[in-house]
């Protein structure tokens, strides 16, 4: 059994900064250009970006630990947008945290 830390290293760091952008590198909207749901998905995908870009920010700037606290929330943007059927994510759920 591996040993557990409560260490943010800057692996780590990177192994989840690596997933979130292959997430959103695959993703692609579902919903229909002039739906309300468009407009969430849209929102969804502008806050994981956000978070994203926060995350990597921190991380050039030394605070991983926020860095890993804000890829986390961009992730589960993306990961809320695919559950609902906000995002077309071809049925991954490597990447992506699907329903069934």
């Amino acid at each position: 059994m591996a040993e557990k830390t409560n260490t943010v290293t800057d692996e780590k760091i990177e192994k989840y900064l690596d997933i979130t952008g292959r997430a959103l590198a695959k993703l692609k909207v579902a919903a229909p250009e002039k739906s309300f749901n468009r407009r969430l998905a849209d929102s969804f995908l502008e806050m994981a970006n956000c978070y994203y870009s926060d995350a990597k920010h921190f991380k050039e700037s030394g605070d991983i630990v926020t860095a890993f606290a804000a890829v986390n929330y961009a992730h589960a943007w993306l990961d809320c947008g695919a559950r609902i059927g906000l995002f077309d994510v071809e049925g991954d759920d490597v990447l992506f945290t699907l329903y069934e």
